[in-house]
């Protein structure tokens, strides 16, 4: 029978003979009892076999055995035939170990409409487990011995998924495995700043982690506007002669929180902006694999392999929990990336992530996470249509979030401040503003990835409601 938490085998519990005085049989008897007595050997703990237990202290195992028959007889250890000798269950530690602090368990509203939080119930829990397991089956003895992080078969399936998937120009040399997109934000933003960058153009408003992580290794954020067509490249031309700024973070599948793709034009344009200024484009393709209406649009890093720096993760297409993500970076910045990179992912990690791409894992559950969130997402634009017909809604068809307009005198502030009380998540669109003082309109920032499906009626009737009540009481004080 396999043992539970209740009855837990203690057969690595350390008793230190050398602290007691006596034969060798007094000093381990004394140190079994001080072991149940502080709750060290806990009630219904399974002690080793005898001649385990004498091989590992170097005894005889005529010393065991004498100590657990004369424990048996006192009732501080019990013995049953075909059974361990476990300590009683009626003994109780004289001192038991402080109980750990609680932990919180994650807590998010009932109704959670906040954005960048995929489908959690839906992660790819067993396609994962598969490849763990048929990566650990198949590798190698000798390549579980790999310390550097380096997993080539790891790279080697990423330039591959990358290159048909995203239209890449990718190759297994052009490619670092990262802990996630953060992590490859750090890296870049260390590497940048030793070679002597100390900005960073960025769109306004846009995701702040990135950000964060970019000041974090001293890159100043200058921002520019964003409008229908993506960042605004002449804007973006300018604040880098007005600053100096050369390397620039963007969205351009699908731009972070606008939902607007960037245009062909743009991308032409902020190509050529990086290639005369010997600057360099960061592209975050957070959840560019998620496209409704037509194919994803191919990576911006395709156009110009040697100014873009590809990044992506698992965090937006499977879980964050996963932990992984990579880099395609252009040949002059691998060194100084690798250089000012932290520990890379387990080997483990690696090759499970190589096999799960390779098997086809991440298409299969790719194919079902785009039915599910083109289904929801066009649930949740019925019900707004429905019950908030006055608010338009923006974006495009991709991704796991809307942008809704605000009536004329709602502020978007007081709207989340009173969904609050009612366990409803929502999100200012000024939240992601890099000038938070800088005009905006009032707009709330709709995710949909984690929202269930029979939730989303009740969600929107919920947000209708506060919407009309906010308004209520601005027409109220302003009377």
């Amino acid at each position: 029978m396999a043992e539970t938490q209740t009855n837990p085998v203690a057969w690595e519990t350390l008793l230190d003979l050398a602290a007691y005085d006596g034969a060798r049989h007094v000093r381990l008897e004394q140190a079994v009892r001080d072991a149940v007595a502080t709750g060290r050997l806990p009630s219904g703990a399974a002690l080793p076999p005898s001649r385990l237990l004498a091989t590992s202290l170097g005894v005889s195992r005529w010393v065991v055995t004498e100590v657990y028959a004369r424990l048996t007889a006192e009732g501080i250890l019990e013995a049953r035939t075909g059974s361990a000798t476990r300590v009683a269950a009626s003994v109780r530690a004289s001192a038991p170990p402080a109980d750990p602090e609680p932990v919180e368990p994650l807590r998010r509203p009932s109704y959670d409409l906040a954005p960048g939080v995929p489908d959690l119930r839906h992660a790819p829990r067993a396609l994962w487990l598969r490849a763990m397991t048929e990566a650990l089956a198949e590798t190698p003895d000798a390549e579980l011995f790999r310390l550097d992080g380096d997993v080539p078969a790891a790279r080697v399936a990423l330039s591959a998924y990358l290159s048909r998937s995203r239209f890449a120009r990718a190759d297994a040399g052009s490619v670092l495995v990262t802990h996630g997109a953060a992590d490859g934000m750090r890296r870049v933003a260390r590497a940048l700043r030793t070679l002597g960058h100390t900005a960073l153009l960025v769109e306004d408003p846009s995701w702040q982690r990135m950000r964060q992580v970019a000041a974090a290794e001293g890159l100043t954020s200058v921002p520019v506007p964003v409008d229908d067509d993506g960042i605004d490249v002449a804007a973006l031309v300018e604040a880098s002669v007005r600053t100096g700024a050369r390397a620039a973070l963007v969205t351009p599948a699908h731009q972070f929180p606008t939902g607007v793709p960037l245009s062909a034009e743009r991308r032409d344009r902020l190509v050529a902006w990086a290639r005369g200024c010997d600057g360099v484009v960061i592209e975050d393709d957070y959840d560019a694999e998620f496209r409704y209406d037509r194919r994803p649009i191919g990576a911006l890093q395709a156009l110009a392999p040697d100014r873009v720096v590809l990044a992506g993760s698992l965090s937006k297409t499977a879980t964050p929990a996963l932990g992984l993500g990579w880099l395609v970076l252009p040949p002059w910045l691998r060194d100084a990336v690798r250089a000012a990179g932290s520990a890379a992912p387990s080997t483990l990690d690696q090759l499970a992530l190589a096999r799960f791409l390779t098997s086809g894992g991440l298409d299969r559950h790719l194919r079902g996470a785009r039915t599910r969130y083109r289904r929801r997402r066009e649930a949740l634009l019925a019900a707004l249509a429905r019950t908030l017909p006055e608010c338009r809604v923006s974006g495009i068809a991709a991704g796991l979030h809307v942008v809704l307009d605000l009536p004329t005198g709602v502020h978007a502030a007081d709207v989340v401040r009173a969904a609050q009380p009612r366990d409803l998540g929502l999100t200012d669109i000024r939240r992601y503003r890099v000038s938070p003082d800088a005009p905006a309109a009032e707009r709330l920032v709709l995710g949909y990835g984690d929202l269930a499906d029979p939730l989303v009626d009740e969600a929107v009737r919920l947000l209708a409601d506060i919407v009309r009540g906010v308004a209520a009481r601005e027409v109220g004080g302003s009377r």
